[in-house]
């Protein structure tokens, strides 16, 4: 266990100096971070469902990045839920496309607009229905990752359909479920997953560990990181806020695992 910590360590201050507004630093060096850490660029797109639903996504990118992320948020949530972590994504080398799923309102203080599209045309905006949004997104981050493999983020009930979405599209290297669950109305999670045979970064609230075991237990072990929190940390990827207690153990085994895992 020593080693494992020691191990990590830097990675932690790499990130610490990279993205965390809490970090000490003085204005000399906080004047070096702003002129050597490239700028990264972040835009709102919209491309549409199977359905003809426009979903609505910011796209954050920066100039020499090779590996691109889909951000999926929870239930009630937006595309929100991932201004605070995307940005630290992209300074880590992923571009990320964060997304409007049709099953949610609002959070930070953006609206979901894919939920407003599909209300407004009077179709579902239940778990289930937000499949095809992410299935979009995807189609959509391939393309921009030049027609190579991304890797899917979810949290919460998006969790859940990012572990079922990844075990079958060839599109998709890598998933980080953050809190998934048996959620789905009509469709168990839990019995899919001995099909998912690729790289899988799993965690959750440390009162939701023994729940998530229970679902995970079908998944071939060589695939599977799962982080159990020693601290209580919270349900979903707010796991990554910095208003989180214990983010900063969440951080250190995400980031771990897409450098090992995720981007072989």
């Amino acid at each position: 266990m020593p080693k494992l910590f020691i191990s990590l360590l830097p990675l932690w201050v790499l990130f610490a100096c990279a993205g965390s507004s809490q970090s000490a630093t003085s204005p000399d060096s906080t004047a070096m971070q702003k002129s050597t850490t490239p700028p990264f660029h972040k835009k709102t797109i919209r491309f549409f469902t199977p359905d003809e639903i426009p979903v609505t996504a910011d796209l954050y990118t920066r100039d020499g990045n090779t590996e691109m992320i889909v951000l999926c948020h929870q239930a009630g949530f937006s595309r929100g839920e991932y201004i605070e972590t995307a940005p630290k994504l992209v300074s880590q080398g992923f571009d990320c496309l964060a997304i409007d799923q049709r099953s949610g309102r609002g959070v930070n203080g953006i609206e979901n607009e894919t939920h407003r599209a599909a209300r407004s045309r009077g179709l579902p905006t239940d778990y289930l229905a937000a499949r095809q949004d992410i299935e979009a997104a995807i189609d959509q981050a391939y393309e921009h990752n030049h027609h190579h493999p991304i890797i899917l983020v979810g949290s919460s009930y998006s969790a859940s359909l990012a572990l079922l979405i990844a075990a079958k599209n060839d599109k998709v290297k890598a998933v980080a479920a953050f809190s998934p669950g048996e959620y789905l109305k009509s469709v168990k999670v839990g019995p899919a997953l001995h099909d998912l045979r690729k790289p899988a970064f799993v965690t959750c609230a440390k009162e939701e560990i023994p729940r998530v075991e229970d679902l995970m237990h079908n998944m071939e072990p060589d695939y599977l990181t799962f982080l159990r929190p020693k601290t209580a940390s919270i349900h979903g990827s707010r796991a990554l806020w910095a208003s989180t207690p214990g983010h900063e153990e969440t951080w250190i085994a995400f980031n771990l695992w897409l450098r090992k895992k995720a981007t072989r």
